[in-house]
């Protein structure tokens, strides 16, 4: 196990209605002058908009909507002008990862008189300077952002999405699992993709150990389990419970403790989705099972053979375990009703295929950190490969 250090601030508020009696002090310690960020109209449509207003009724509350997902810097660039001319002590983000992701930024924004995405382009800089206290409401179970420092931000303009991480976790996070009740069959499907890929980031990493391994086997069968129970009774509060802490505890730094951390397949789904704009989860499942199967091999089978009989509780040999647990895996994932290729996302040909490998390679340093390194070459054959539907049985 490699040398670690792990230290976790958020404030987790988990559980039903929590909101009228924890919410208002638990932005108000942190100031009056409150800048509120939202996406689209569901937090409208659900109520949750009008009980948030209502509840911070007595103090200063400027608003920035419309946070697509995939967060553009645009927005952030809109939020740093409103933290700046209102002055803003506190940001209150309410929504799932994109909107999360994009407050965190704002909220390094005001201490930072240039263009933010400076800060995304140049993580060390962020580091160097403040941010304003974040609490968020969690409405989607997903990318873990609640009680992590990282950030995903998108530049059409430059066909990048690249992650950034700030000096602090959001300060309080409210994780109520009835706010993830009107979430759609695509987005509860693409989240619970999201967690277990975070999981399969660190699950397979050559600085693996006994410890986290088990904690995460444990989360991968929550979520396998516990996601066809929410697309089938989504007023389920605990199926819908159990994925939001999963998400949460996938990636809040905890799993990753002792790991060598180099992750592969978000980086390469960073490009399709810089360049595409598709959803980011339902790329990650067209692509993991095409990763998984490329990097198998005689080095690998023992944590493929352990991936199957402890996560998806396969038997036999290694060779048949780890060659079952890819089909399982991709099986899984066709069974939440997402695209399994790429044509079915609108990507029909190869013509960004080399620029984005390319660039993959670069970005996340797959030819020297990952689990099994990548050359733009192999890079380029996985998206190929994607093209298709495949038997990864054997």
């Amino acid at each position: 196990m490699n040398n670690f250090k792990f230290e976790n601030k958020t404030a987790i508020r988990f559980g039903k209605d929590r909101l009228e009696t924890e919410l208002h002090d638990a932005v108000a310690q942190f100031g009056n002058n409150v800048l509120l960020v939202f996406g689209g109209g569901s937090i409208k449509k659900s109520g949750l908009y009008d009980r948030v207003i209502s509840i911070l009724s007595d103090m200063n509350v400027v608003e920035l909507s419309e946070i697509a997902p995939n967060p553009k810097i645009a927005s952030v660039r809109q939020g740093q002008e409103l933290v700046k001319k209102y002055n803003s002590d506190v940001i209150l983000a309410v929504g799932g990862g994109s909107v999360i992701d994009a407050a965190k930024v704002i909220a390094s924004s005001k201490f930072y008189d240039s263009d933010p995405w400076d800060l995304v382009t140049d993580p060390e800089k962020r580091q160097t300077i403040e941010q304003l206290p974040l609490v968020d409401i969690l409405t989607l179970s997903a990318t873990g952002t609640e009680m992590n420092a990282g950030s995903v931000i998108s530049n059409p303009q430059t066909n990048q999405k690249l992650v950034t991480f700030g000096p602090d976790t959001p300060a309080v996070s409210f994780l109520d699992p009835q706010l993830t009740y009107s979430v759609s069959k695509w987005q509860t499907a693409a989240g619970a993709i999201d967690i277990f890929s975070h999981l399969t980031e660190q699950y397979f990493d050559n600085g693996a150990n006994d410890v986290t391994s088990g904690i995460m086997e444990g989360l991968y069968r929550a979520v396998i389990k516990n996601a066809p129970i929410a697309l089938a009774e989504p007023d389920n509060y605990d199926a819908r419970a159990t994925l939001m802490w999963t998400a949460t505890m996938s990636l809040n730094g905890l799993t990753s403790v002792g790991n060598q951390n180099g992750w592969t397949v978000h980086p390469i789904e960073h490009e399709l989705s810089a360049y595409y704009d598709i959803t980011h989860g339902v790329g990650l499942g067209i692509m993991t099972p095409r990763w998984m199967k490329h990097v198998l091999s005689d080095d690998t089978l023992p944590r493929f053979a352990q991936f199957g009989r402890q996560v998806w509780g396969i038997t036999g040999t290694d060779k048949e375990v780890a060659h079952r647990a890819i089909q399982a895996t991709f099986d899984w994932i066709k069974s939440l009703e997402v695209p399994t290729t790429l044509p079915e996302v609108a990507i029909n040909d190869d013509t960004h295929f080399l620029d984005m490998a390319e660039s993959a390679v670069q970005v996340g340093q797959l030819n020297q950190d990952a689990y099994v390194t990548l050359q733009a070459a192999d890079v380029v054959h996985l998206f190929k490969e994607a093209m298709t539907e495949h038997d990864f049985s054997k």
